[in-house]
C-alpha cells in the first residue's frame, strides 16, 4: 500500500473529498511510515495525494513551524503539470554531455539530469508522456540545471528573459525575439532554452556579418574590443 492510500484509508475521506483533521500523532503502527521526518514527501505540494485532494496542514497546536495535523479538504480540480518523463527519451539523453558546460561526471554537480527546456513546464502537449518529444527537453549536468532553474525563475516573475551576453564571447542576446517575453515565442529563442540553437543562429548570423564588416568588428561584438 503506497504513502497516499495508506493516508487515505487513516484520514477516511468522504464523498466530497473532505476527511476528519488527522493528528501526526496518529502515524503509528500499521501508519508508522506516515511519519514527517523526511519532510513529508507524501503530502507536499508535488505528491500523488495532492494531485487528486486539496492538503490542509495545521501548524498552530505545538510551538514552531511543524505539521501538527492533515486534513483533505475536497478534490484538487486545478490541472497540474506532470514533470514525468517518458523512459525512451531519458535513454535518449542519459549518456549525453552537458549542453552547456560539456561534461557528463559522476560527482553530484557534474551528474547529467534530463532537463525540461522550458522552465516555466506550463506546455500541457509535454506534460502529457504520449505527446512529449526529446526535443523538448535537454541533457544539463546538475550545477548548468540549477542555475537555469533561478534564471527561469526569474523570468518567470518578472517576464524579463535572460540575456546570453552575460557570458563572454556570445555575440547576441537571444536567437528570437529580445527581452520581453510573449506568449507567442514563449522561451524560444533565449540561450537557457536551447543553447544548441543559440550557437547555430549565431554562427549564420556572425558568419553573415563577418562577410560585411572588418574582423575588429566582429571581435568588438564578440568581446567588447578591437584586438
Amino acid at each position: 500500500m503506497t504513502k497516499k492510500e495508506l493516508f487515505i484509508k487513516l484520514a477516511m475521506p468522504d464523498d466530497n473529498g473532505v476527511s476528519r483533521w488527522v493528528s501526526v500523532n496518529e502515524f503509528k503502527g500499521e501508519y508508522e511510515s506516515l511519519q514527517l521526518g523526511n519532510g513529508g514527501s507524501w503530502c507536499r505540494a508535488s505528491s500523488a495525494l495532492a494531485k487528486k485532494y486539496n492538503v490542509e496542514f495545521n501548524k498552530s497546536i505545538t510551538k514552531g513551524t511543524s505539521i501538527d495535523a492533515i486534513r483533505l479538504n475536497g478534490f484538487n480540480t486545478k490541472k497540474t503539470f506532470n514533470q514525468n518523463i517518458r523512459s525512451d527519451i531519458r535513454d535518449y539523453y542519459k549518456n549525453e554531455k552537458c549542453v552547456m558546460l560539456g561534461v557528463r561526471g559522476t560527482s553530484e554537480n557534474t551528474k547529467i539530469e534530463i532537463d525540461h527546456k522550458d522552465g516555466r513546464k506550463d506546455d500541457w502537449r509535454v506534460s502529457d508522456l504520449a505527446t512529449q518529444k526529446k526535443e523538448d527537453f535537454q541533457p544539463l549536468c546538475k550545477a548548468a540545471n540549477d542555475a537555469k532553474r533561478q534564471i527561469c525563475q526569474q523570468c518567470k516573475a518578472t517576464n524579463k528573459r535572460w540575456n546570453a551576453k552575460n557570458i563572454k564571447g556570445n555575440p547576441y542576446a537571444f536567437y528570437e525575439g529580445d527581452e520581453n517575453y510573449n506568449d507567442v515565442l514563449g522561451c524560444v529563442g533565449c540561450y537557457q532554452y536551447d543553447p544548441v540553437e543559440y550557437r547555430k543562429s549565431s554562427i549564420k548570423k556572425i558568419t553573415k556579418e563577418a562577410s560585411e564588416h572588418t574582423t575588429d568588428y566582429i571581435m568588438t561584438k564578440l568581446y567588447g574590443e578591437a584586438e
